[in-house]
């Protein structure tokens, strides 16, 4: 029992060791949010750090990868899979569009926007772009708010953000085919919204604002729902899940290549521009199937099949591949056909016969039997 009482007392007395040592440090005072700390989580949105951190894409190491490509598309919001990224214009209990939710993280401070280099976009500090000269740059009207000369402020009416001007936006996607997992990875890099606007002589031109990283906006994108179509008005997916699953549609204006030219200046032609659009559509989405090896079997079916393709082509055939009936084989197949319909014919035939057979026979039988027995009874009379 002694034992049990000095195991006791060493146990409280760690105990209050512990608390006495808690209560120095925080000084036995409970400490409360400040108005600074609290206004900086409430201008957050609910974004916290470890939320940023689980939202960064990680890229694959280059030592890993086999196949990389950079691309650029165009995503005209006048078609109807890119209607979601327009819509509503104005704020709508609470919901706004793609443009206004980037505009105001990027006037607010809170993501940074960085320049436009036509095709040479670098994403670092030497090229993040300043507010108020983008806000010039583009006539945006705004105010100076209270901010610091690190943390400026600006104040922007709503009727003076340009949203209905913002009808295009770029995307830079990226290509990737992981060795270590075997498949081609798609991910959007960036975003550039592009202002049209029209001319003194009526004609329009595109002006692209600044380049957004993806990473930085998607916090902010899996908090905005939207319903993809007017059949079905359940928002059923973010913004954040709109791209990660391609569900946007957009054309292929430039590719990374050496000359930095787009692929209007490489085809100036509009059959042979839409004609390699479409090919480095197929080669993107179908590179992870050409690197699969068939085994033997596979080989030799796939052979034997294009052989027969290529003689039913030789012979004439314009449809290969299909099942060509000759004469012989239809005039089989209807003496078969007519065999059958003549002995189901006959069987039905039969049965019909049988059964009044059966129920005559039946009746006569009962009548024979009671006739038979009133001529012996006539016999014995």
């Amino acid at each position: 029992m002694n034992i049990y009482r000095k195991i006791f007392s060493f146990s409280l007395l760690a105990l209050i060791g512990i608390g006495a040592v808690a209560q120095v440090e925080t000084g036995g005072v409970v400490k409360r949010r400040s108005d600074k700390e609290k206004k900086t989580e409430k201008g957050n949105a609910g974004v916290t750090d470890r939320m940023q951190e689980f939202f960064i894409n990680k890229p694959a190491h280059e030592a890993d990868l086999q196949y990389k490509r950079e691309i650029y598309r165009q995503l005209d919001l006048s078609k109807p899979e890119n209607s979601p990224l327009y819509y509503p214009e104005d704020v709508i209990d609470g919901k706004q569009n793609l443009f206004r939710l980037i505009f105001g993280l990027v006037t607010d401070g809170k993501i940074p926007a960085y320049e436009y280099l036509d095709g040479r976009e670098i994403f670092t500090d030497d090229y993040k772009i300043k507010v108020n000269e983008m806000l010039d740059r583009f006539d945006i009207y705004y105010q100076d708010g209270k901010g610091t000369e690190k943390n400026p402020k600006y104040v922007i009416e709503e009727a003076d953000v340009p949203t209905g001007q913002v009808q295009n936006y770029y995307i830079l996607e990226k290509w990737e085919f992981d060795r270590r997992s075997n498949r081609m990875n798609t991910r959007v890099e960036a975003i550039c919204p592009v202002l049209n606007r029209y001319g003194d002589y009526g004609g329009q031109a595109r002006y692209p604002m600044f380049w957004v990283k993806f990473d930085a906006l998607r916090p902010y994108l899996a908090q905005q729902y939207v319903f993809l179509s007017d059949d079905n008005n359940l928002e059923q997916y973010s913004l954040d899940d709109y791209f990660n699953l391609g569900m946007y549609q957009g054309d292929i204006y430039k590719t990374r290549n050496l000359r930095n030219l787009s692929m209007a200046q490489m085809y100036p032609d509009e059959d042979l521009l839409k004609q390699a659009q479409d090919s480095i559509d197929n080669r993107l989405k179908n590179y992870g199937k050409n690197l699969y090896v068939p085994t033997r079997e596979e080989y030799l079916a796939q052979k034997e099949r294009e052989e027969e393709i290529a003689q039913a082509i030789a012979a004439g055939d314009t449809i290969p591949g299909r099942t060509v009936v000759d004469k012989a084989t239809s005039e089989k197949q209807s003496s078969t056909r007519s065999r059958r319909s003549s002995t189901s014919k006959s069987k039905k035939s039969s049965a019909k016969a049988k059964k009044p057979k059966l129920s005559s026979s039946s009746s006569s039988s009962s009548n024979g039997n009671a006739n038979a027995a009133k001529s012996v009874r006539r016999r014995k009379k």
